[in-house]
């Protein structure tokens, strides 16, 4: 879901067409088109071939950006986007403190409301 995001972000600073990366990085229109709507999954050469083009490193691509230290003094990497939903839980207490209790339950409960 976040390679497309970001795929598709760096293919307009680029001001690309799908057609015109696809054609840098040897795949179909169609190909990146469902990459960026997240269809489909790129294969370990494609990201490659991604990262290089884009000149940016494949955990951004994957959405892993950001180095966050957990409370062992290990590494984490998440997505800037990871960060701003925890931020923003962060200012809705009652939430937060639920969703810390019971993480999974809660996840459960987003998701049945989302179907």
């Amino acid at each position: 879901m976040l390679l497309g995001k970001r795929l598709k972000e760096l293919r307009l600073e680029k001001g690309l067409t799908q057609k015109e990366l696809g054609d840098k990085i040897n795949v179909t229109k169609v190909s990146i088109c469902c990459y960026e709507n997240g269809t489909r999954t790129p294969t370990l050469e494609t990201l490659f071939e991604l990262e290089k083009f884009f000149q940016v490193d494949l955990n951004y691509l994957l959405g892993n950006d950001k180095k966050v230290m957990d409370e062992k003094k290990k590494t984490v990497h998440m997505a800037k986007e990871e960060i701003e939903f925890i931020e923003e839980l962060r200012k809705h207490q009652a939430i937060y403190n639920l969703v810390l209790e019971n993480p999974k339950r809660c996840a459960e409960l987003v998701e049945k409301k989302l179907r």
